[in-house]
């Protein structure tokens, strides 16, 4: 009898180390991502965190800034509101200006959103080139 609790109390306890540590495995890769228009309603908490921010990148607005360390200037534009970009890295191959992406980064004190990652989103159709 007293191995048969030592055996239940062992498995609970690994049970709940398990889901413990799913648990808080999920919730530190789980990011919520803003839209452009909900990200200028926050008020400064959202200020230096890393958030994601989904938009459209504005078709007149894409400039490669040489003197800057290849940076690269945008802006990202949903629901009537727009948001300054700026990234410095490797852009990916289907960026492109009218395209719908998610970026991950800081909003700084000047409210310029500095991107660490851009992450472009799939067009709903394929539709080969010319």
């Amino acid at each position: 009898m007293l191995r048969n609790k030592k055996f239940l109390i062992s498995g609970l306890l690994i049970l709940i180390a398990v889901s413990y540590l799913a648990y808080t495995g999920f919730e530190s890769s789980a990011i919520y991502y803003y839209t452009v228009s909900e990200l200028t309603e926050q008020d400064e908490s959202v200020r230096n965190t890393n958030v994601r921010v989904n938009g459209q990148v504005d078709v007149n607005s894409v400039e490669h800034n040489s003197t800057v360390n290849s940076a690269l200037e945008f802006i990202v534009t949903e629901g009537g509101e727009s948001l300054p970009v700026i990234y410095q890295g490797i852009v990916p191959d289907t960026f492109a200006a009218g395209r719908e992406i998610v970026i991950e980064g800081y909003l700084d004190s000047g409210g310029v959103f500095q991107a660490d990652t851009i992450l472009t989103k799939c067009p709903s159709k394929y539709e080969p080139g010319d």
